[in-house]
């Protein structure tokens, strides 16, 4: 018996189930890998092989081998890093500010204001337009979906570093280390007020608001969404604003906006989460004033996808990436600096 489900979630890190597979009763020992070849269609050995070698390829909740001897009754689940779908993408000669480049996997730094993805109201622009025009062989995955070469994402309006993986091994291999909370991911935010503890952890479940489902809310309780985790620590205060640097334990959709706003110290600047709007000090005069103008200086939510670490695919050595932060941030951390100093 087989099945294709996907399994719809608001998370980057997450691994999506293309197949479930109930080993007939009267099924004769037989290697997992050849069993699904039988199985599964459209699928080569070297992809069967890439899945299994990354733990993409499960019996019973449980990582094998290839030389595993399925049993009647085994589940088998393999999952990908995309979901399966068929989206048609249009080849865009988008410029891309590359990182770092190997034949496994490439690092970009993505500006704010770019969409990572195709979807609803934002089909061409994209980093994915960018990618399919300038590399020809992504790993695309089931059916050719509209994500070659994603292992995660990060908002549109926040800048920061994202990994592309260049083959199905790559792409697998880092899609297990995201689902499993190996990378590392700094990222720097400006937001208003004094958080009382100069570090700490923020635990909530962040899931769909029930108000507005472009927003996230947070759910102590547990009774919806995901377990998020978001660990910070304050850089520099300025009064009426703090910089802080948050550290991602797991990577739900707009996990650090949702918290910080969860806490009463939204973004600076975010309008989705009450940011744009000041929230510290007198609201008249020239504060005011000054406000505005980082507003203007910065019309997005002040978030910077800092540095990026993960483990090579292939050599098994620790990569780590930092990136500056952009203008526009640069540009109203100094208004901010210059305010706190008077």
């Amino acid at each position: 018996m087989t099945e294709n489900q996907l399994l719809t979630t608001d998370e980057e890190d997450e691994l999506y189930e293309h197949h479930r597979i109930v080993v007939d009763r009267g099924q004769t020992l037989m290697r997992i890998d050849q069993y699904l070849k039988h199985h599964l269609s459209n699928v080569t050995r070297t992809k069967l092989q890439n899945a299994i070698e990354t733990e993409s390829v499960r019996v019973n909740e449980k990582a094998v081998k290839s030389s595993y001897k399925v049993k009647p009754f085994d589940i088998i689940t393999v999952s990908m890093p995309h979901p399966p779908r068929e989206t048609d993408i249009v080849a865009e000669n988008i410029p891309l500010n590359i990182v770092y480049e190997d034949d496994e996997v490439l690092v970009l730094n993505k500006p704010a204001g770019m969409v990572v993805h195709p979807a609803y109201g934002n089909w061409s622009g994209t980093v994915v337009n960018a990618l399919v025009y300038h590399f020809q062989h992504l790993p695309t995955g089931r059916n050719g979906e509209a994500r070659p070469g994603l292992v995660h994402r990060i908002d549109k309006d926040t800048s920061g570093l994202l990994v592309i993986a260049k083959t199905e091994y790559a792409m697998a291999h880092i899609a297990r280390q995201f689902f499993e909370h190996t990378t590392e991911r700094t990222y720097q935010a400006l937001v208003w007020g004094e958080p009382k503890e100069t570090a700490g952890t923020i635990v909530g479940h962040v899931g769909r608001s029930a108000r507005d489902r472009k927003v996230m809310d947070v759910y102590e309780d547990g009774s919806q969404g995901k377990h998020a985790v978001t660990h910070y620590k304050v850089l520099k205060s300025f009064k009426y604003t703090s910089l802080v640097q948050c550290n991602l334990e797991t990577g739900r959709t707009h996990q650090i906006r949702a918290h910080f706003q969860h806490i009463g110290h939204p973004l600076f600047s975010d309008s989705v989460y009450g940011g744009d709007k000041v929230l510290r000090g007198t609201t008249s005069g020239s504060y005011r004033a000054f406000v505005e103008n980082c507003f203007q200086l910065m019309p997005r939510q002040a978030l910077h996808a800092k540095s990026l670490g993960f483990e090579h695919p292939r050599t098994k050595q620790w990569m780590q990436f930092e990136s500056e932060l952009p203008e526009d941030f640069m540009a109203v951390l100094a208004k901010w600096e210059k305010f706190a100093a008077e």
